[in-house]
């Protein structure tokens, strides 16, 4: 097994995502290479060796600046074809979902997404996946030579287990019509704390807030704790929160040291998104709540009343 994993970064930062996927692989592959794709990402991609890679290909160019898919799937295809690699795995994001999708096609390679967990099987690879609303998980396989691997978000944390990896740059060979498409603008949410994938401490509201508003006591109590509030779908749908803070089957998935859910009915789509924690806490009024079935921790009661006095209690701690 020759395996290449796509390091997505943000700036000069390499993707929480991508570098845990990186770390799975280099238990599987102790040769396992990085590619990171970009404008200025020579910080970055120094990053790279303390998570596994052993090698960490550079394609370094101004026409690689925008976070464009198909460029991307240019420079993977060509580098797959020099270097040989017969696998390519990808940490889910929407940028690595396009060019994982572009590159199945371009290379007439399998595409299994959605993995939860990767296992080597002589000298080849079998993923794991969920199905039936993650009530099963499943051996999915590869029949094709190349095998592309999309692995979902918070599946494996990244762990500091390596050292320096061998710089190289590759060229940034762009097809014609890869240029086609073009960014015309770009924004960034205005945040004051950790996103919902970086936290360790997550305080999450359910529609058993009652109203938009209520979602104040749960940033002061995330604040206390040094976390980030998070939410469900409906509260979302409802306009209540912003989408990016969404949890669940069509959100995000986490697995957070500590998840505390404020008026969290628990449902499927929702449990998806957020099992993995380490420990799970639920506060919510009705005692039949689904929720509490698989929680660490449940307080039956109203949270307009105990999330205030756990605020105090954790400010208290803290002094």
């Amino acid at each position: 097994m020759s395996t290449l994993v796509f390091l997505e970064h943000h700036g000069s930062q390499i993707q929480r995502g991508a570098l845990g996927v990186l770390g799975k692989a280099a238990q599987l592959d102790p040769d396992t290479s990085g590619v990171v794709i970009g404008s200025g990402v020579a910080d970055a991609a120094a990053q790279a060796g303390k998570f596994g890679a052993k090698n960490v290909y550079v394609a370094d160019d101004a026409a690689l600046e925008a976070p464009l898919p198909q460029p991307r799937v240019d420079v993977i295809a060509q580098l797959v074809q020099d270097k040989g690699f017969d696998t390519v795995l990808f940490g889910a994001s929407v940028l690595a979902s396009d060019t994982a999708a572009g590159l199945a096609s371009r290379l007439d390679a399998g595409l299994n997404w959605d993995l939860t967990d990767l296992e080597g099987s002589g000298a080849g690879l079998i993923g794991k996946r969920s199905a039936l609303g993650d009530s099963i998980v499943v051996d999915c396989g590869w029949s094709s030579p190349i095998k592309i691997g999309l692995v979902r978000a918070g599946s494996f944390d990244p762990n500091e287990s390596g050292g320096d990896a061998a710089v190289e740059s590759i060229p940034a060979n762009v097809e014609d019509f890869s240029t086609k498409a073009t960014m015309v603008d770009q924004t960034k949410e205005e945040s004051s704390g950790p996103s919902i994938d970086e936290a360790d401490i997550l305080v999450t509201g359910g529609r058993g807030l009652g109203s938009p508003e209520n979602f104040s006591i749960l940033e002061e109590l995330a604040a206390a704790l040094g976390g980030a509030v998070a939410s469900t779908r409906a509260v979302v749908d409802s306009g209540w929160y912003p989408y990016p803070t969404q949890i669940g089957q069509t959100g995000k998935v986490v697995s957070p040291k500590l998840y505390i859910g404020a008026g969290v009915s628990g449902a499927i789509q929702h449990k998806v998104g957020m099992q993995s924690s380490l420990t799970i806490v639920s506060i919510n009024k009705d005692a039949n709540a689904p929720i509490f079935e698989f929680s660490d921790f449940g307080v039956v009661g109203d949270l307009n009343t105990i999330v205030p006095q756990l605020t105090e209690l954790v400010k208290a701690r803290k002094g």
